[in-house]
């Protein structure tokens, strides 16, 4: 699900911050501290599909000077699903950067736990903790509770919708005043 675009000097950005925390984290290092993360329950990936901009996401490294966030998830032929993030640098005018990679199903039960990869064979882990009841909006985070991110359809998600997200985070095991809102178009 990944066609892979650099532009100016292109940064990983939104999923691939997972991989990168998933990386630091270490294989059940950070996870031990924290209780089994809930996830979306039968999510159906071809309504997935599509475009998704970030609304709102814990800082990460990845995604310095990064305005105008999106995904485009697209499934693939032999099941894989395509995954391009791009962003624009420093302001909504600024220099376009995309990198591509590829997501596989990891949970066939619930189809919300998938592993990312943008680097070969390094995966990270890339949850589905929440859908909106019509695929408008979801909560994606991993199980060390170190990178977040609350994607939309549209640029903006309506504030009740997302103050309600920030009040269930801590049931999660994620702080909400981490959050940092994406600056999007209008």
């Amino acid at each position: 699900m990944i066609r892979s675009h650099h532009h100016a000097g292109s940064i990983p950005i939104a999923a691939s911050v997972l991989l990168a925390g998933s990386l630091i984290a270490g294989a059940g290092g950070c996870q031990a501290m924290y209780a089994p993360l809930p996830v979306a329950q039968d999510v159906d990936l071809a309504r997935y599909t599509g475009t998704w901009y970030e609304i709102a996401r814990y800082p990460n490294f990845f995604e310095r000077d990064c305005t105008g966030v999106t995904a485009e998830y697209t499934i693939l032929d032999d099941g894989g699903i395509q995954v391009v993030n791009s962003c624009r640098k420093g302001s909504l005018d600024g220099a376009i950067e995309e990198i591509t990679g590829r997501a596989r199903v990891v949970d066939d039960v619930t189809h919300a736990k998938l592993k990312v990869s943008f680097f070969g064979p390094f995966e990270g882990d890339y949850w589905i903790l929440e859908l909106g009841d019509n695929y408008e909006y979801a909560v994606v985070g991993e199980p060390s509770r170190n990178f977040l991110w609350i994607l939309s359809r549209a640029p903006t998600l309506d504030e009740a919708t997302y103050d309600g997200i920030l009040q269930r985070l801590p049931g999660l095991g994620y702080n909400p005043v981490r959050l940092e809102r994406t600056l999007q178009p209008e």
